[in-house]
């Protein structure tokens, strides 16, 4: 079995953590949060190299995209209401704004490279899965 590239090796390692966090989170609060448990079927797919796996990993990475982009839009509405309010505080620090922007920029521009590859289509081809051709009699 063909291993991954590195970008994906990667990928499959933060969506695992991810993983990890989101069963924790969901096991602590007893409440289910489908933006974070829904990775863990993209991670199955990947790990399996299942067929459904590439378009499952777009969808994720899409519906990522319009969430972080319409929390987005709503902070630059908050922003022009009341600016001393719109802040990120994680455990009594304040985060700088732009800086979860780049980050939160850089995660997805990572995924959707790592998505759109032309590794990510061969490691999750079932034509390489299969080993060479046989030829017919």
């Amino acid at each position: 079995m063909k291993r991954p590239h590195l970008a994906m090796l990667l990928l499959i390692c933060l969506y695992l953590v991810t993983s990890v966090i989101a069963v924790w989170r969901t096991l602590a609060t007893q409440s289910l949060d489908l933006f974070t448990i829904g990775v863990i079927p993209v991670v199955i797919g990947l790990l399996l190299r299942a067929e459904w796996a590439g378009l499952l990993l777009k969808i994720y990475i899409a519906i990522q995209t319009i969430a972080f982009s319409a929390l987005g839009m709503t902070a630059v509405i908050a922003y022009q209401i009341t600016p001393e309010e719109v802040k990120v505080v994680f455990k009594g620090q304040q985060i700088s704004i732009p800086l979860i922007v780049v980050v939160v920029s850089l995660l997805l521009l990572f995924q959707w490279w790592v998505a759109l590859s032309k590794s990510t289509k061969a490691y999750l081809s079932r034509a390489e899965q299969a080993g060479p051709p046989v030829a017919k009699p």
